[in-house]
């Protein structure tokens, strides 16, 4: 099945004969990158169909129906999907430039974090997506994590694997890696507290476990660490925590990052009420892109 407004530019015959290249096994699937006989190369996710497992036909086509209408600059479309007896398959756009994870973990020499205005850049691009998942159609990525954010061909961060936690029948378990189990909300954990009040409810991820996920990206974003390695400290220890990590940045860096960092704390409270909306989490960030606007003009104009 094509998304709407999708051309059928290959035939499921051609998807099963493309060359498939292993790039990584996720929570509820493996993901191949195919090259067509018709040159035309396409990331496709193989569903873990023990993952899915009660999801009916119906269940799935209406939901992949919606997904697949999602059309954002800060989204890798899905292009189409399958689905046979024991088969079911989503395509999406090939990214060839890598995730968020490799651009911030992929050179172990490369002890350094990420310029701040690059930390900024991306959290904006996954903020726009992210708000328009919520806020246009009130749906909840489930599963944001830094090897879910991928670079699009202008290095532009582009979000993946987004809408299909529903779908997955089974929560994942104690196999899971920590630094996936890092970025869920207190709130979706197996273990919650007043978990026997509402069970089923606890474990569904809500817009607000998604602002959580985004808060712990950011601190990933800001200090070069994956989530298993980030200190569980007051906000102020935190602010010192991260300055050391960026040690040799001016004052005015500090600053900014300051700020950023403040959007991460807010974003990754305990409590989901505390929590921005995805939304005013975007405004934050872009009121802290137009003050650097105004801050460099003011420098160069002083230069000049």
């Amino acid at each position: 099945m094509f998304c709407a407004g999708e051309s059928q530019l290959y035939s499921l015959d051609q998807l099963m004969r493309a060359s498939a290249e292993l790039l990584g096994k996720g929570t509820i699937g493996t993901t191949y990158k195919a090259v067509l006989d018709n040159r035309l190369i396409v990331s496709v996710k193989r569903l873990d169909a023990g993952k899915l497992g009660g999801t009916s036909r119906e269940v799935f086509e209406r939901h992949l129906e919606s997904v697949g209408a999602l059309r954002h600059p800060n989204l890798v479309p899905l292009r189409a999907y399958f689905q046979a007896k024991d088969e079911r398959l989503l395509v999406y756009d090939y990214q060839p430039n890598g995730s968020v994870f490799s651009l911030v973990h992929g050179k172990s020499t490369r002890a350094k974090p990420l310029h701040w205005t690059s930390c900024l850049k991306i959290a904006e691009d996954i903020a726009q997506g992210l708000s328009y998942i919520h806020q246009a159609w009130r749906l909840v990525h489930g599963n944001l994590k830094s090897t879910n954010v991928l670079l699009g061909s202008d290095f532009e961060a582009c979000l993946t694997d987004y809408c299909l936690s529903v779908l997955a029948t089974t929560t994942p378990t104690s196999e899971e890696d920590p630094d996936s189990a890092a970025y869920k909300a207190p709130e979706t954990r197996t273990n919650s507290l007043n978990d026997h009040d509402h069970h089923d409810q606890q474990q569904q991820p809500t817009s607000k476990s998604d602002v959580y996920a985004f808060g712990i990206l950011l601190v990933e974003l800001l200090t070069g660490k994956p989530p298993s390695q980030h200190l569980v400290l007051p906000p102020n220890d935190t602010m010192k925590w991260v300055r050391s990590l960026r040690e040799d940045e001016q004052n005015d860096v500090h600053d900014k990052m300051a700020m950023l960092l403040e959007v991460a704390i807010a974003c990754s409270s305990t409590s989901p009420e505390q929590r921005p909306t995805m939304w005013q989490v975007l405004k934050m960030l872009q009121e802290i892109k137009e003050e650097t606007i105004s801050s460099m003009e003011e420098v160069e104009n002083e230069v000049g």
